[in-house]
């Protein structure tokens, strides 16, 4: 399959150039996936693929006059059902997500499966009706879709690949690269949670409490954010590689620095046990129901209450702000007074988590 490609003709960096075959790490959205985006993907699509794309987990067309909302994401969580919920509500919500940062209300979605023979229709019926009650508790409708099945042994159970499309009402103006200085960082609640959740489930940990995961749809959040009227600059739902991962993204694109006030991220105390027990950073655990959010300073007060107000913003907090200094880069200012680098994960710290 590599006898045609010149590997000294690219430009990539480490760790592509280095590994001549997919790895775990690649699927983990951290360095190492953004370097076969920019490397591998990207220059394969030439010019079919339009400046800045690749760069974003939704696009916003214009058709017809019309602002369209675009996402598509692939799901591979292991076990197919956890505590608080399974693949299916995870690929509704998470497709339904990724249109909301663009500030989109979800219309339509798809919805392609490929199975494992031998895989049980009981499982994959409890997958069906998961994303039929996610679905409809988030007001969108399943259109089309399409099923492959693979050799037993050649796959794991259920993949779930779910496209969405969404309107995106006039004046907003969403995406990374509007994060300015003197923005507030906001976040809408606990961090960590699923990713332990599906952790505790797989490897049959116990934490002295059931952690459940947070997955849920957020549109409805975002757009009691948007009824402020507030200029929302950038909003961000941080599942694969965490907070730490969307922050160094959304810094990068914007090229500003973001500083966090470390006491102030809501880490609930058995994610940071199970983090502590096992060698993992909260902020690079994955979340399905949380939301990051830069907005004008004068703003933040009026968006943090709005987002208290909703059921899924509860826990609403900052725990932060955009500045000029160290551009493209995430500090957070420890306890004691120091400072630290908040780095972008290369990988993946729990592989199969969304």
């Amino acid at each position: 399959m590599t006898a045609g490609l010149d590997f000294e003709g690219w430009s990539c960096p480490l760790p592509l150039r280095d590994t001549p075959a997919v790895v775990m790490g690649h699927g983990g959205g951290g360095a190492m996936s953004g370097d076969l985006i920019e490397h591998l993907f990207l220059p394969g699509y030439g010019s079919a693929a339009p400046a800045g794309s690749g760069r974003s987990d939704c696009a916003v067309v214009t058709v017809g006059g019309t602002r369209i909302a675009l996402s598509t994401d692939s799901f591979v969580v292991k076990p197919m059902f956890f505590p608080g919920g399974s693949i299916g509500d995870l690929a509704v919500n998470g497709t339904v997500n990724d249109l909301a940062m663009a500030g989109a209300t979800p219309l339509y979605l798809s919805a392609a499966f490929i199975l494992q023979e031998g895989t049980a229709m009981t499982e994959l019926g409890r997958v069906a009706e998961a994303m039929g009650a996610a679905a409809r508790a988030a007001g969108v409708q399943l259109v089309t879709g399409d099923t492959k099945v693979v050799d037993n042994g050649s796959g794991d159970g259920v993949y779930i690949t779910t496209t969405g499309v969404g309107a995106v009402p006039e004046g907003a103006d969403i995406h990374p690269g509007r994060a300015a200085a003197g923005d507030a960082v906001l976040i809408s609640g606990d961090i960590g949670v699923h990713g332990v959740a599906v952790l505790s489930c797989r490897e049959g940990l116990e934490f002295g409490t059931t952690v459940a995961s947070d997955t849920a749809a957020l549109h409805g959040l975002v757009a009691a954010m948007l009824a402020t009227g507030a200029d929302l600059h950038v909003l961000r739902d941080p599942t694969r590689g965490g907070v730490a991962a969307s922050l160094n993204e959304i810094a990068r694109a914007g090229h500003v620095g973001v500083d966090l006030v470390e006491r102030d991220l809501p880490v609930p105390a058995e994610v940071r046990d199970a983090c502590s027990l096992l060698g993992l950073d909260p902020l690079q655990v994955a979340n399905e129901g949380k939301l990051i959010a830069f907005v004008p300073a004068e703003s933040a007060d009026d968006v943090l209450a709005a987002m208290r107000a909703h059921p899924l913003g509860a826990g609403s907090r900052r725990i932060g702000a955009c500045v000029a200094e160290h551009p493209g880069m995430v500090v957070a200012r420890t306890a004691l007074g120091g400072t630290r680098v908040v780095p972008l994960p290369i990988g993946e710290q729990l592989p199969r988590i969304c």
